[in-house]
């Protein structure tokens, strides 16, 4: 029996992008297409088979431990993304300005889709989604250029609503406006999900 169920969600892509030189800075360069390999998006600079461990591991890892790297893509909503630049009384939010390598529209609440889901192009080109990206103060920088003053309001607005991070399950072609199907994991919720997060906030 199939683990994974084929569902009547699908997102369209309307941004690629890749982030070439992280430290230079957070902003991806739009792309029309893309070629999705084992190790993320060619030339990405968040890409990889492993990466040494961050901040959202900390309590798993020292820093800069060697891990299989799940973190390889960011996927963001264009209506999630609205509602971001709604809360922060901005006209809108460009995917480019927070690093996204993918902007979806169509797919409610991205944010919270069940680690484990997959998205699947025409190509065959499958993510699966790993967790919830949450935000920081990174693209403040490049949201300033725009919208002086306003910055420093992202990580709160975002708060839920920031898109989730992916890796390749299988390569393939990726292109603008490709529509990709959700598939999601045959299984119920943990019923212990909220004790366990109780323990640990």
């Amino acid at each position: 029996m199939p683990a994974l169920l084929p569902t009547d969600f699908t997102a369209r892509v309307t941004w690629i992008g890749r982030v070439t030189d992280r430290k230079a800075r957070l902003a991806s360069a739009p792309l029309q297409e893309a070629q999705l390999v084992f190790g993320g998006i060619e030339g990405e600079a968040h890409g990889g088979i492993t990466r040494p461990s961050c901040s959202r591991v900390i309590s798993q890892y020292p820093r800069d431990t060697e891990i299989a790297n799940v973190r390889q893509l960011s996927v963001v909503s264009a209506e999630e993304l609205a509602a971001t630049a709604a809360a922060m009384g901005v006209d809108h939010l460009e995917p480019a300005w927070i690093g996204a390598s993918i902007c979806l529209e169509g797919l409610p609440d991205l944010t919270a889709l069940p680690p484990s889901s997959r998205l699947q192009a025409p190509s065959g080109a499958t993510l699966v989604i790993d967790m919830e990206n949450r935000p920081c103060m990174l693209p403040a920088k490049e949201i300033e250029a725009s919208y002086p003053g306003k910055g420093k309001l992202f990580k709160s607005a975002a708060r839920g609503r920031r898109g989730v991070t992916a890796w390749v399950e299988a390569e393939g072609q990726l292109r603008l406006g490709d529509e990709l199907r959700l598939h999601i994991p045959d299984q119920p919720v943990w019923p212990h999900l909220a004790a366990a997060r109780a323990r640990t906030a």
